[in-house]
């Protein structure tokens, strides 16, 4: 097969097997493409569409599903980086697909200006975190993509469609989440605003007030969330709230114990000592539940918002109806107490309010996030089996990057606005150039 060179098609390199941060999804596409515009992008696309052969854009691989993996031409976005320009009136900033967020956020910061929200890590690129609904914990503020005002995305045909409210705005609605389904992105347009500084208060806190009081501290806080150590009857609580500042970020043998030690380091060795011994997790889990103490600090956001997460694992996680949650909750803690397993990854409860994305798992509905982790490299089916029909039976929807087994026609009965979708990729890409065997499961052929 002949070899894209810079300046068509962009470089090119001959296969090589491709494996997500997990390592629990692994592809190895006939050619892997790395544009460095967009118009060698849009070769590459029309290229591979008169071959025959499939395209898909992958960022830094932190999906747990296969929406990136292809036989066909893999595109990597990484040249395709940086900030194109900063609107300070109209309250925006216009980022390349392939930058990552923290590149993101960090210069956004210089500027003096921050995104509304975040999700807990800012390793993964701009145009991934946003296809697979990426998001962080908010009672008002929702994920990434609901903080999109604009978008270029390249067609099966290699067009390049500009996309907002007020252009192509059918494409815009839906595109915004689009799991790769309709294009290659290229270009994302974000809300801004200035500069904030958030306080954050950790607390340990019981599982059971936690769950009773939970409709309480939603109310009560900007950003809530808690974590659940499965064993135990132990939660750490976490509540983000704007403040005039000034910054008082956690002082560094606290943050280095909290941060590396207790939540990566120490977290790392217990989890290996789990992986071989399965029968210590509980005992551990206690212990590991009770060291963190609680703290109080404040910083710009995306310090707040996120956190270092070294330790690999694999995630599954459901967004319910928010008022379903904590009856979903009681139900998995009894499941794991009644069963055998042995899970050494605290669950993860986090909010969002209603939003408009046709395929947003907060699409016209306030939503409440149960996240379930196991370590790499430790069976994660028979727990995350037992978790998912928990989840369905509340009206469930997975996470679009994340560990799941549900199919078209299920989402079908989850999705109000699912036809509205799967009919604009049949418009946008009929031959399915972008498609893959995760999509033909998720969409419908």
């Amino acid at each position: 097969m002949a070899t894209a060179t810079a300046g068509t098609a962009g470089n090119s390199r001959p296969a090589t097997t491709w494996h997500n941060w997990a390592g629990n999804v692994t592809a190895t596409p006939a050619r892997v493409v790395t544009p460095a515009s967009v118009g060698e992008l849009q070769e590459a696309v029309r290229r591979a569409a008169e071959e025959g052969l499939r395209v898909k854009a992958v960022g830094t691989g932190h999906s747990f599903t296969a929406a990136a993996a292809t036989d066909g031409v893999l595109v990597r976005p990484q040249a395709l980086a940086g900030i194109r320009a900063v609107d300070r009136t109209a309250g925006t900033v216009t980022v390349e697909a392939g930058t990552t967020l923290k590149e993101l956020n960090r210069a956004l910061a210089r500027e003096g200006l921050s995104l509304t929200n975040m999700g807990d890590i800012m390793e993964q690129t701009v145009s991934g975190a946003t296809s697979t609904g990426t998001h962080g914990t908010g009672r008002d503020s929702a994920s990434i993509a609901a903080q999109i005002r604009g978008l270029e995305l390249v067609t099966a045909d290699g067009r390049l469609l500009i996309c907002s409210e007020k252009e192509n705005p059918e494409v815009f609605a839906a595109a915004r989440i689009g799991i790769g389904a309709l294009g290659i992105v290229t270009a994302i347009t974000f809300a801004v605003e200035p500069l904030f500084f958030l306080t954050a208060r950790e607390e340990p806190m019981g599982f059971d007030r936690v769950t009773s009081e939970f409709e309480e501290h939603f109310a009560e806080n900007e950003h809530f969330e808690f974590y659940w150590f499965p064993h135990t009857g132990n939660c750490n609580t976490k509540r983000n709230n704007r403040s005039q500042g000034p910054a008082a970020p956690p002082g560094p043998v606290s943050a280095w114990v909290e941060d590396e030690l207790l939540s990566n380091g120490l977290f790392q060795v217990v989890n290996s000592l789990g992986r071989a011994v399965p029968a210590t997790i509980p005992s551990i889990a206690r212990v590991a539940s009770r060291a963190l103490s609680a703290r109080t600090y404040t910083d710009i956001p995306y310090k707040v918002f996120t956190s270092p997460r070294r330790v690999r694992f694999v995630e599954m996680e459901y967004a319910l109806p928010r008022e379903r949650v904590v009856e979903a909750l009681r139900e998995l803690r009894a499941m794991v107490d009644r069963s055998g397993l042995r899970i050494s990854f605290p669950v993860e409860v986090r909010t969002a309010p209603a939003d408009d994305i046709a395929l947003s798992t907060a699409s016209g509905r306030e939503t409440a996030y149960v996240a379930v982790h196991m370590y790499k490299g430790t069976p994660y089916q028979a727990y995350f089996t037992a978790a998912e029909r928990i989840f369905t039976a509340h009206g469930g929807r997975p996470h679009w990057g994340k560990v799941h087994t549900r199919d078209a026609e299920y989402f079908a009965q989850v999705y109000p606005r699912f036809g509205e979708f799967t009919a604009l990729r049949d418009r946008l890409d009929p031959g399915r150039v972008f498609g893959n065997d995760y999509l033909r499961r998720v969409l419908g052929d």
